[in-house]
């Protein structure tokens, strides 16, 4: 077995060995990170990231778009690791993504029940080697463990959060995630905003969070469980 074949093995291994996300981050993103040479590096969950793209400039939005960016478009569309080479010329990327540090991007698809979940990646600057097929079998490995962790820890981790609280407090969890404030809560459930307020307050001490964006991330793996609730949004607004 090659040294890089070892190294991978023992990634892997210590993917399956992670307990939470937050070790997840510090044990074996940085190690990813290594292993590929990368400039930059980072793993990143949907659920979270739509908590606060909304807050992303204009121009970022445009560039993280399906539409605009050839490899989020190949992620999506066939759930297999890509770098920006199998997509397009170095001129056209260099158009899309001018950062220096990101002159060669390589990303790999976290997938938990036929789902793209999230996304893990690596970026080097022009005057590092360009990723290659080797890369892309290796990112491939990589996906795939971090796909079962996802499919399985992380899922388990969410349903042990969601225990913690009451049907009732699960049910405005459910509208904190599509963006509801506390007053159009409280007309959803017919209760008073202060009440909603309240009981945020202890959804955050049992599931020790500080606001609505760590607790939706928490009790939530990927936005299409929120899609027949969206329903029920267009619906309360509709009627209000």
């Amino acid at each position: 077995m090659s040294c890089h074949s070892r190294t991978i093995v023992i990634i892997a291994q210590s993917v399956n060995e992670v307990k939470d996300e937050t070790d997840l981050r510090s044990r074996i993103v940085p190690k990813i990170g290594e292993y590929f040479s990368a400039k930059r590096w980072g793993i990143f969950f949907f659920d979270q990231l739509s908590l606060v793209e909304r807050s992303f400039p204009k121009p970022l939005q445009i560039a993280l778009s399906v539409e605009y960016n050839p490899v989020v478009r190949y992620l999506v569309e066939r759930h297999t690791p890509v770098h920006e080479s199998l997509v397009t010329s170095p001129k056209v990327w260099a158009m899309i993504c001018p950062r220096s540090d990101h002159w060669h991007v390589m990303a790999g698809p976290i997938i938990s029940n036929g789902q793209l979940i999230g996304v893990v990646g690596c970026t080097r600057e022009q005057s590092m080697s360009a990723f290659d097929t080797q890369n892309i079998a290796d990112m491939s490995a990589v996906c795939l463990h971090l796909s079962v962790w996802a499919a399985t820890v992380r899922s388990q981790l969410q349903q042990l959060q969601s225990d913690r609280l009451t049907p009732r407090e699960l049910q405005i969890a459910e509208l904190v995630a599509l963006g509801l404030t506390n007053a159009e809560i409280g007309i959803e459930l017919w209760i008073t905003e202060n009440s909603v307020k309240q009981a945020l307050k202890r959804m955050f001490r049992k599931l020790e969070v500080s606001s609505r964006a760590e607790m939706v991330a928490q009790l939530w793996v990927t936005k299409p469980q929120l899609s027949v609730r969206n329903k029920q949004k267009t619906a309360f607004h509709n009627r209000v």
